[in-house]
């Protein structure tokens, strides 16, 4: 469950930071340095989580984050972290950073951050030794005790209510408030929303389909397992317009889980489902097998072969969870995936 929620983090290996990779260089969103708060006569801000309330004093100079994507937003912005987790799901040359933050960062003209190996949980003392004003974790999992210890190092910018379930918008909106750049984030948003929705706009099909984001073990097909609107993959599907499967629908009312799974047996509860999205290997065996399977196929959507297939542990698998550097580096690639099934 750890594994396939929280895609890409750490497996071990922190990186030495410069301190010309600890400034906050110049950036595409308009330069570096807290802008907006100056304009409104600077910090203290306070910013509210699941914990509570989270007041920063001052404009941070070394922003440090954990968590998967939280360290999009200040590079996005213009701001090297002075720490950030390493990814290794989706990772491609397994250098531990996902290639739209390559990308990001040689454009900021800045050296690799030190990356926080979080395979067994968030290092504490490597955060730590990182010296940060302040650790950025609104797309987190954080539990009390993880905040709290995190707390004991720097002001905690936590998630804002379901664990891992924070919306793009909302991570980029907590974020940058909390290093200074609300304004900045709030363009961020306008242009992610204007290249989302002109990538999406190519395929008429894919707007009007009921997407099931699904993960299907190869090994036992008796049950499926799928993400609520809670998770940002299909809550980003959703906040496009795209509608909702009513199975989908039904048990995101029940919990505030973001992963469910429902028995096999249950097949016909997925019968508006238009289209299965599901992480796996692009020869084709799973979906074969899943067509050939009694229960399975008494879905539509897999009896006619509309499943899309993001190829694991890739870095276009991992942009399906989205980001504010992912989308600029792969929504088109994205949805062409998710569209192919319908188009043939």
């Amino acid at each position: 469950m750890r594994r396939s929620r929280i895609l890409g983090l750490a497996a071990a290996a922190i990186i030495a930071l410069t301190a010309t990779a600890c400034s906050a260089p110049s950036g595409p969103s308009g330069g570096s340095g807290g802008g907006d708060a100056r304009a409104k006569g600077g910090f203290p801000v306070t910013i509210e989580h699941a914990f509570g309330k989270t007041t920063i004093e001052h404009q941070p100079k070394r922003v440090a984050t954990v968590a998967w994507m939280n360290h999009e937003v200040p590079l996005a912005l213009g701001v090297v972290p002075v720490g950030m987790s390493k990814a290794t799901w989706g990772d491609d040359n397994g250098n531990g950073v996902l290639p739209w933050v390559e990308d990001q960062l040689q454009q900021l003209g800045a050296k690799t951050p030190t990356l926080f190996d979080e395979t067994d949980g968030i290092d504490f003392e490597a955060v730590a030794a990182t010296k940060p004003d302040v650790i950025l974790a609104s797309y987190s999992g954080l539990t009390k005790d993880e905040y709290e210890t995190l707390s004991k190092i720097a002001p905690v910018v936590a998630e804002p209510g379901v664990p891992w379930g924070t919306s793009l918008q909302d991570v980029i909106r907590m974020n940058s408030e909390a290093i200074g750049k609300k304004t900045e984030g709030e363009a961020l948003i306008a242009e992610l929303d204007r290249k989302t929705e002109a990538a999406l706009a190519k395929h008429p099909k894919l707007t009007a389909a009921k997407p099931l984001f699904a993960y299907m073990d190869p090994k036992n097909l008796s049950k499926i397992d799928f993400y609520t609107t809670h998770d940002t993959r299909p809550g980003f599907l959703k906040d496009l317009g795209l509608p909702v499967p009513k199975v989908v629908e039904e048990e995101s009312k029940k919990s505030q889980q973001f992963y469910v799974s429902v028995s096999a047996e249950a097949a016909d509860r997925f019968a508006d489902v238009d289209l299965v999205v599901l992480y796996g290997d692009t020869r084709g065996e799973l979906v074969k097998r899943m067509q050939a399977d009694p229960l399975l196929s008494k879905i539509p959507a897999v009896k006619a072969g509309r499943i899309a297939v993001l190829p694991d542990q890739t870095p276009l698998a991992a942009s399906a969870n989205p980001s504010p550097l992912s989308i600029g580096w792969g929504v088109d690639r994205y949805f062409d995936t998710l569209a192919a099934p319908l188009e043939k």
